[in-house]
């Protein structure tokens, strides 16, 4: 019997016989020589079939293996010749568990984005996608691990839920047994409520945008984790979004710097996350605008483009802060130096990344936040649970959603948030 063991353990077998399952990635041959590259999620490594080490019929079986055939390879792990660090299998035994029914779709060539896309489900064996697939689950456990590490109780938001945080025109409605339901667009309001019991809350799962965007940076589904503190105002704010973006990168940079450079990502551009974050103001985002020829003036909200630009002068996360009122949703606080603005901030990510996290402070007061519903023309019927927040001990707090979708693209380096997510759901894709 030998060690049954995955790809990444062959480091410490090395002299042992071992055993691999999984599935053929590419192949080449040299004379007497079948060099094998094998699969098995863990990683890749090279299987050599030595003609004078195997019997004649494993030879020939090995010289007409076709792509994504699946194996179980046995044999001893030795360092590969050159590369010091690399590992491969000198193979004794070699037993095929399953030949592709057809060709695989996807060879090493170059493929168009829709029919990578059509794809999606093969696509994600490549080397690329499997490296992205990582560094994605990596961010998921760093901000897991940070806010379970730092005192918050995660609590799960509702899926579906009966009104709305910012109107319904971009969300999905759908029946609930005869009464209208809306995926949600954010857990806020469900934190808000879980932070007067827990004092410091997050929720982490799937939220839904129904707004018809084709930009490279729009999802109509993703995911989002967010906090919500009690006692907390913006500048508290701003400083939790700082330290925890800061974690989760020092942590993607030390467990999956080896997938980052796989996909040719410039880490030396992450290694300068570091606190503190400039801080602008809106009204300073609108000169840095103006001075960069954009047509920009007070009241205008931001667009990729010109986040993009905002950003370039940075070469880390910049946090933008207090816009002006009529641009945010009702529940923000307003700023008591200047109510015409609120308590809020984005942190726009360099490289022309934009915004992934935003938040601020919430409006805490009863009767201002009635009249912010009012204002906005919101059912007042649909808050009375989320008025009896302030019914009852009402107090300051503070909060901000991150997008791990475009989290993902910015630590990849990636130019499109479909790559982000197994499984993208876009304006014209629900497939596969």
């Amino acid at each position: 019997m030998t060690k049954r063991v995955k790809i990444d353990q062959l480091g410490g077998e090395v002299g042992e016989r071992v055993t691999i399952e999984g599935w053929l990635y590419n192949k080449r041959s040299s004379g007497k020589l079948h060099f094998l590259e094998l699969r098995d999620g863990s990683g890749i490594c090279q299987c050599v079939v030595f003609k004078g080490d195997v019997s004649a019929e494993i030879f020939a079986k090995a010289d007409h293996l076709s792509q994504e055939t699946s194996l179980r390879v046995s044999g001893v792990v030795r360092e590969h010749a050159k590369l010091k660090g690399t590992f491969e299998v000198g193979v004794t035994e070699l037993e095929v568990l399953a030949t592709p029914m057809r060709e695989f779709p996807i060879s090493p060539k170059e493929h168009g984005t829709d029919f990578l896309m059509d794809n999606r489900h093969l696509w994600l064996r490549s080397k690329r996608q499997h490296a992205i697939l990582r560094v994605r689950a990596e961010i998921i456990a760093a901000v897991r691990d940070y806010f379970d590490g730092n005192g918050f109780t995660l609590v799960d938001a509702p899926i579906f839920t009966p009104n709305a945080c910012e109107g319904t025109s971009n969300l999905f409605e759908t029946d609930y047994h005869g009464d209208a339901a809306y995926l949600t667009q954010s857990g806020q309001l469900y934190m808000e409520a879980a932070a007067a019991a827990v004092g410091k809350a997050y929720c982490f799962g799937p939220t839904f945008r129904a707004e018809k965007s084709k930009t490279r940076r729009h999802l109509a589904e993703f995911w989002m984790v967010e906090p919500e503190v009690a006692f907390m105002d913006l500048e508290g704010d701003m400083e939790l979004a700082e330290d925890f973006l800061v974690s989760v990168v020092a942590r993607v940079l030390d467990k999956r710097r080896k997938e980052l450079e796989s996909i040719e990502r410039d880490t030396s551009k992450l290694e300068l996350i570091k606190k503190p974050f400039p801080r602008i103001t809106y009204a300073q985002a609108i000169e840095t605008l103006q001075k960069a020829g954009h047509d920009a003036k007070h009241g205008d909200d931001f667009g990729g483009d010109e986040e993009t630009v905002i950003s370039n002068g940075f070469d880390r996360p910049v946090i933008v802060h207090r816009y002006p009122m009529d641009l945010k949703a009702f529940y923000f606080k307003k700023d008591p130096t200047d109510p015409r603005l609120a308590l809020n901030m984005d942190v726009l990510a360099p490289e022309g990344y934009g915004e992934v996290i935003g938040g601020g402070q919430r409006e805490d007061d009863l009767a201002t936040l009635e009249a912010a519903i009012t204002h906005h023309k919101l059912p007042m019927e649909a808050f009375e649970w989320y008025l009896d927040l302030r019914r009852y001990g009402s107090f300051p707090h503070a909060g901000f959603g991150l997008g791990i979708e475009r989290t993902v693209a910015w630590l990849c380096g990636l130019p499109h948030v479909r790559e982000t997510i197994p499984f993208p759901r876009m304006l014209n894709r629900l497939h596969p």
